[in-house]
């Protein structure tokens, strides 16, 4: 198994203070936090990060973990020294319910590999696994938030401590302002434990599909907007349709070209933590299938008194 420098890990020196610790903590779960760090290692970073908090915070931990000395470095191969499995330690007074799931087979093997309970009989607790799964929402779920009942097969474990397929139904809630690849955390609906551990959490990965009316970009949404000629060289006020549904107003310029983009502000998808984006709506100059004999005759008189030369090569 491989040594775990937790003082590497959090970027302290051995003798760093209680104070400094929780900073560099706090600053790189932060930086790793999977919900807002999307590289594939993240979430493994994240838990070494928590990893070595939890021991280098507790003044025991920290101290029985000094005890193996400072001559170790990160990722060598690691031995318990001799009589190091003789040692017994109180679960119970460290981790409350003797729960040891999630954390790796050097913490375990250093915190929990030879304990006992109070009681003092062995005990194996390790949390169920996470797991992971997708959902495709419309873009208008991300926009006003919903509910949805998503179904999934999972395990559980019987009287007899088997495991049997189980299929689940639960209600989903799906935040205002999520964006595409952000996941939502499901505590307890995970993989189940092993003896008197806790179940592992679901984690579903948002997918948003792609609109036939919107494209988005972040937070920003663009529509194309379809515009009369007149429109678009008078100028006018057009209702541009919202992803829930209202139409406001947008005033559109005279002497508006094709492909212009204007803004709405704050119109684009929500943030629940900061400002919302932004809606932009592209101009796209459109004529009649047809044309009247009236409206060809206005256009060939637009010609006529015209001095605008669009090609000026």
């Amino acid at each position: 198994m491989e040594y775990k420098d937790y003082y590497k890990i959090l970027g302290v020196s051995r003798d760093a203070s209680p104070d400094e610790i929780k900073k560099a903590y706090r600053k790189l779960a932060r930086q790793y936090h999977p919900d807002r760090n999307k590289s594939p290692d993240a979430e493994e970073r994240f838990k070494e990060i928590n990893e070595a908090y939890e021991v280098l915070k507790d003044p025991e931990k920290r101290k029985r973990y000094d005890a193996l000395g400072p001559g170790w470095r990160h990722g060598q191969d690691f031995t318990p020294p001799p009589g190091w499995e003789s040692v017994r330690v109180d679960i119970s007074d460290l981790f409350g319910d003797g729960d040891l799931g999630g954390f790796s087979d050097f913490f375990r093997t250093i915190f929990g590999g030879a304990a006992r309970t109070r009681r003092g009989a062995s005990r194996v607790a390790r949390r169920g696994e996470d797991r992971t799964a997708e959902i495709s929402i419309p873009l208008e779920d991300s926009y006003s938030g919903a509910k949805r009942e998503i179904s999934f097969s999972t395990l559980e474990r019987t009287p007899d401590g088997s495991l049997r397929p189980k299929t689940k139904t639960i209600e989903l809630t799906i935040p205002k302002g999520i964006v595409d690849g952000q996941r939502i955390r499901l505590p307890g609906q995970g993989g189940p434990p092993s003896g008197s551990g806790e179940p592992g959490d679901l984690y579903i990965t948002v997918r948003i599909q792609p609109h036939p009316l919107f494209k988005l970009e972040g937070r920003d949404i663009y529509i194309d907007l379809p515009v009369a000629p007149w429109e678009a060289a008078l100028g006018a006020k057009v209702p541009v349709p919202l992803p829930d549904g209202r139409k406001v107003d947008l005033t559109v310029p005279p002497c508006s070209p094709s492909g212009r983009k204007l803004r709405l502000r704050g119109k684009g998808l929500p943030n629940p933590r900061g400002k919302a984006g932004d809606l932009y709506a592209v101009l796209k100059i459109v004529l009649p299938e047809r044309l009247t004999a009236e409206e060809k005759k206005l256009y060939e008189k637009l010609a006529d008194v015209s001095r605008f030369r669009p090609r000026r090569w």
